[in-house]
């Protein structure tokens, strides 16, 4: 079986090995593949595996052997899966890799917010604790978590483990999810998107992105938030716009952003939020830690095994 990784160099850029996958066909791997290089480069493949190269209805019919693709990834966006259906071609993603980075990303946002942990170290480097004639040095409010509330929009693996996290340093748990009450253990109050936005400190997005919640966080649901409240998003850039969050941190709407994903990667020049207050953006790497994707690969070796065997699993319908 021939198969070909289109982009492997942000899963693996030399650090992990592909050898297990190797070992079940002909295997092509590339760094990174442009738009006008699928065809030639997928030609005569039975498998695909991609994480953000765009595998849609034109590639398939010209690529007649595509019995498989492999998402790279948990989000399979990439992926026309009405045509992928149509030609009896199975679409796999990887479930569940990352949940633990995603959480641990999640709170370093919080943490950095609410404890300034980078402009503290930029003052300590430029010599004004130094200088202070006190024991410690600070210029800006520090917030404690305990008993703040905090707010999971979309109580999956990963706002679920998010969840979890922020239970442990005490903060008070809310959700917007579509699991009923009984479903939720008593640490976890359902709540509906308003209220939450309304009454929470810290809003966490780990919604997947479709076209209900394309641009969920808008300037009228960013208008319910306290002006001392933070948003952090490691789920998908599109659940934003963008220019009415920059906006609403500019005018001190809300007081702080962490986001690990912007709706263009990587972001143009341009984009309002590079320059926004307080907005503190990391580049897209909850996902990228040593751990994650070693259980990624794994994961994918696992799919494309299944597949061979006529087993599939983490299909997607």
């Amino acid at each position: 079986m021939r198969i070909v990784i289109l982009d492997g160099y942000t899963t693996n850029p030399g650090d992990l090995c592909w050898d297990k996958l190797k070992e079940l066909g002909e295997c092509t791997i590339y760094d990174r593949t442009a738009p006008g290089e699928v065809l030639e480069r997928a030609a005569g493949a039975e498998a695909i595996l991609t994480n953000k190269v765009v595998i849609n209805s034109e590639t398939m019919a010209a690529l007649p052997d595509l019995k498989y693709i492999g998402v790279m990834a948990t989000g399979y966006n990439v992926v026309d899966i009405n045509a992928a259906r149509e030609r009896g071609i199975i679409i796999t993603n990887i479930p569940a890799y990352s949940t633990p980075s995603v959480g641990q990303m999640v709170f370093a946002h919080i943490l950095n917010i609410t404890q300034q942990v980078r402009h503290y170290s930029e003052e300590v480097s430029k010599g004004n604790w130094s200088k202070n004639p006190d024991f410690c040095f600070y210029d800006t409010p520090l917030i404690e978590l305990l008993g703040k509330k905090i707010g999971i929009v979309g109580l999956g693996q990963t706002g679920y483990n998010t969840a979890r996290i922020a239970i442990g340093f005490g903060m008070k748990v809310w959700a917007y999810t579509s699991k009923s009450r009984l479903q939720l253990p008593p640490e976890i109050r359902k709540a509906e998107l308003d209220q939450l936005f309304h009454e929470c400190d810290i809003v966490s997005l780990h919604c997947p992105l479709n076209d209900s919640t394309r641009e969920l966080i808008n300037a009228n649901r960013l208008s319910l938030m306290k002006p001392t409240s933070i948003l952090i998003n490691t789920g998908r850039g599109p659940l934003i716009n963008e220019q009415d969050l920059a906006n609403a941190l500019n005018t001190g709407i809300i007081y702080a952003a962490g986001l690990d994903v912007l709706s263009e990667e990587p972001p143009r020049a341009d984009n309002p939020l590079l320059t926004a207050r307080n907005c503190f953006i990391t580049p897209h790497i909850a996902w990228a830690n040593f751990e994650a994707r070693q259980r990624l690969i794994h994961i994918l070796i696992s799919n494309l095994k299944a597949y061979i065997d006529g087993k599939p699993v983490n299909v997607i319908k």
